[in-house]
């Protein structure tokens, strides 16, 4: 039998006695000079340090590091270290000199924008974009800012008289708005108190029919359900329009306008003839889940009832249920949230024990904040909450009514 041997290497010293290295020393800069790559060893092949590569990277426009591992670049051209960029955001867009005025009232209640305030301020933009208009907003209480809603400039009534329910005073801010600007059209979400009211108001005072529940608007046409919601009505588009909800896409985090603050125009108030004596105490429960501001959610994961019962009393919040759960009959059939129940714009929504099928995220894609408490770290709903808790629903409940009650007792 024939064998071959391969060739011993030879030794790297004279006497035999192979050199000892030292890694300390090989990743020193002196050693590893500005490349990042040190002498060769006592084997031929060259050392990296990751460490200085990584310090002398170039940072692409989209925030990765870019490293040359070929090299072929120079000490000269090598950057230095560099910082991560960040994204300074959208380029805020400012219109100086606009043709034409577009004013959106938004309803904004405690300072803040609805779902429905924000396609409202859609459509607005629509209108303005297309032949170089700007859009102006008209708000009586302070709260978020409006540019990154799509408005370029910002009227605040700060005036006590337009606090709480005030559709007289409101409506002739509203008014004296009209005549400072002369806009093209004025929009107001329509809702059943705020928009809908001081829309139709100011219509009667400039003597304009409005176009109500529009849900679909160009410059050309406005269209508004009518009849029961039976039927569509089309007619060029009048100064006052009423907007329903979801009539467009609100402005995408992209874009951003100014928001440029403007003096209110000085408002003639008499005595209100509408005395308001603020909101009366109703029963969470008797809420409809589409008009709730706060609901409390209930899935499969929910076995302690009395606790979940006793935390929406606590949090004055309207109850709710996935599909599972109202099968069972553990809630009424009008308490299912999702595509096949309620479809809800609640402000808030906590979810104790639920899953999150698909259904059930469509039901609250328009709901602002999503709180989700559940044992599955890859559940959908936790994926899709704002804030996630991985802890037992049976235990989180008792603890929150627990730290609610000593709050009230506290005060």
């Amino acid at each position: 039998m024939r064998v071959r041997r391969r060739a011993r290497r030879p030794l790297a010293h004279a006497n035999g006695v192979r050199p000892r290295r030292d890694p300390r020393a090989e990743r020193e800069p002196d050693a590893v000079a500005s490349s990042g790559v040190a002498d060769p060893g006592p084997t031929g092949h060259r050392r990296r340090d990751p460490r200085t590569i990584r310090r002398q990277a170039a940072i692409s426009a989209a925030g990765r590091l870019r490293i040359d591992r070929s090299g072929r670049q120079s000490d000269a051209a090598r950057p230095g270290p560099t910082a991560m960029a960040t994204d300074p955001g959208p380029a805020i867009t400012r219109i100086e000199a606009p043709d034409f005025w577009i004013v959106v009232v938004p309803d904004y209640e405690e300072g803040r924008l609805s779902a429905h305030d924000r396609d409202v301020f859609g459509a607005a933009r629509k209108l303005a974009d297309r032949d170089g208009g700007a859009v102006v907003a008209v708000v009586y209480e302070q709260g978020e800012a409006l540019g990154a809603a799509g408005a370029d400039r910002v009227i605040h009534f700060d005036d006590p008289v337009y606090a709480g329910y005030a559709p007289e005073a409101r409506a002739a801010a509203v008014g004296a708005v009209e005549v400072e600007f002369a806009p093209r059209h004025l929009l107001f979400p329509d809702t059943l108190i705020a928009g809908g009211d001081i829309g139709r108001r100011v219509a009667a005072a400039l003597n304009s029919p409005p176009a109500t529940r529009v849900h679909r608007l160009r410059p050309e046409e406005a269209v508004g359900r009518g009849d029961g919601a039976r039927s569509d009505y089309a007619r060029t588009p009048p100064r006052v329009l009423l907007m329903a909800a979801e009539c467009e896409e609100p402005v995408g985090p992209d874009r951003r306008h100014e928001g440029r603050p403007v003096e209110a125009p000085n408002v003639a108030v008499g005595e209100p003839a509408i005395d308001d004596g603020g909101l009366l105490p109703i029963d969470p429960g008797s809420v409809p889940l589409a008009e709730a501001d706060f609901v409390i959610s209930a899935g499969n994961g929910v076995t302690d009832w009395q606790s979940f019962h006793a935390l929406a009393t606590a949090l004055g919040a309207a109850e709710g249920g996935s599909r599972v759960v109202c099968d069972a009959g553990l809630l009424p059939r009008e308490r299912q949230v999702g595509a096949s129940g309620t479809l809800i714009e609640a402000r808030c929504y906590l979810a104790f024990g639920i899953s999150g099928a698909p259904q059930h995220l469509q039901g609250i894609a328009r709901c602002e904040k999503v709180v989700a408490v559940n044992t599955d770290l890859h559940a959908e709903m936790v994926k899709r909450g704002d804030l996630s808790a991985i802890k037992d629903a049976q235990k989180v409940m008792p603890a929150l009514t627990r730290l609610l009650e000593a709050e009230a007792r506290d005060t």
